[in-house]
């Protein structure tokens, strides 16, 4: 779980009981905390999850996750099929 990088100055938590069933969740923003942990981030967006500890506390975790090469080769190759009408091979109804 060390993988873990937290956001500094955002928080969740449960709604509160009787909230009405579209609140899933109650955010806190701390501005100072999360400008100064924004600002030391590059690129355009930040990606988290929002999560729930094994002791039922909420939190959101940034999302590192990045396609490697081959899953870029192969999303652009099935791209290229497709702009050029070639059908998915995979997009039949063959069982087997």
């Amino acid at each position: 779980m060390s993988d873990i990088e937290f956001i500094n100055g955002l928080s969740f938590k449960a709604p509160k009981d009787g909230a009405p069933e579209y609140v899933k969740a109650k955010g806190s923003i701390k501005r100072s905390d999360l400008i100064a942990w924004l600002g030391a981030k590059e690129g355009e967006w930040v990606n988290f999850d929002l999560k729930v500890s094994n002791g039922g506390k909420w939190y959101a975790a940034v999302d590192n996750w990045k396609p490697n090469s081959s899953e870029q080769a192969n999303r652009a190759g099935q791209a290229a099929n497709q702009a050029r009408g070639n059908p998915d091979p995979f997009a039949d109804d063959t069982p087997f």
